[in-house]
């Protein structure tokens, strides 16, 4: 396609911030991923809904990336426009209220999970202190269903601000989003339904319980996960099981092909060791499905998701 009319347009609204052949190594938290063709950085939402609507108007593939969690992005990278979404305006209740008291906080889809929190906690915010450790998102948070600790968005969620695959805001109700397990309607359809805000449920609570709770999910973390350069959870977990269960009875725990690791930690996370491709990454994927079919007759479902070309 000729990108002359589009990069124009685009250049026109956000000026220089528009760039080409970004790598978006940086962009994620595995540091691995091609070129995004192009690629814009947006600060609030209005910027997001514009330059989606620019894209679409322009019938140019379209990706919204917010912390880079969660994503395999091929070495060859992704065609078309990549927005990354900066978007991190949160409106919390004042007062806050007594003890007990149900309080909405609303959030724009680009504010980091973890950092979100640990305001919530210093507000005496309690229930999202499970999310502290989760990298990514709300509006990743959103669409993938994230959760940790028995708890995750559909309980947290009230409802949803999206742009609409034809250009409307509108407002949906969290039963819209037919959650399950680390999933929801939204999963797999980028080029669609784009999360804009989310509204979150919220208990009033002593601050100093909150933080506890919020530290003890903390150190429960960092205990079982492996730190450095991951994805966090690749697989899902089976019904009954546990996916790093069935990979390391597989006998794959540790292993390692170039430079891409199946975590010696926990084998449902996989490493960055410094010098990986996503085509290792991939294998190693692949190499555990294979094995964990082979030895167990389960079929491991995906957690992340793969995108762009290899």
């Amino acid at each position: 396609m000729s990108w002359s009319p589009f990069l124009t347009v685009l250049a026109a609204v956000f000026g220089d911030r528009v760039r080409r052949n970004e790598p978006l190594a940086g962009h994620t938290t595995f540091r691995l991923g091609g070129p995004a063709e192009v690629w814009l950085a947006v600060e609030n939402v209005s910027e997001l809904v514009s330059a989606a609507t620019l894209a679409r108007q322009h019938h140019v593939p379209l990706f919204i990336l917010g912390g880079g969690a969660n994503v395999l992005i091929g070495d060859a990278g992704i065609r078309g426009l990549v927005i990354q979404n900066r978007s991190n305006r949160v409106d919390f209740p004042s007062p806050v209220g007594e003890p007990d008291q149900r309080v909405e906080v609303m959030a724009d889809s680009g504010v980091v999970l973890p950092g979100l929190t640990r305001r919530c906690a210093k507000r005496g915010l309690n229930g999202l202190e499970w999310a502290v450790g989760v990298p990514g998102t709300i509006g990743g948070a959103v669409i993938n269903n994230a959760g940790a600790f028995g708890r995750d968005m559909a309980h947290t969620l009230v409802r949803a601000e999206l742009l609409t695959p034809t250009g409307e805001r509108v407002w949906q109700p969290v039963d819209w989003f037919e959650y399950e397990y680390r999933t929801s309607r939204l999963k797999g359809q980028r080029d669609g339904w784009i999360v804009l805000r989310a509204a979150l449920q919220l208990m009033s609570a002593p601050v100093a319980k909150v933080e506890r709770r919020m530290q003890e999910f903390n150190i429960q973390r960092k205990a079982s996960q492996p730190p450095g350069a991951t994805m966090g959870s690749i697989f899902k977990n089976p019904s009954g099981d546990y996916a790093g269960r069935l990979i390391e009875a597989a006998g794959l725990k540790g292993y390692r092909l170039g430079g891409a690791q199946i975590s010696p930690v926990h084998a449902n996370f996989f490493q960055n060791l410094g010098q990986a491709t996503a085509a290792e990454v991939l294998t190693l994927i692949e190499t555990a499905q294979t094995t964990v079919k082979d030895k167990f007759g389960v079929e491991l479902e995906l957690e992340i998701e793969v995108l762009g070309e290899f």
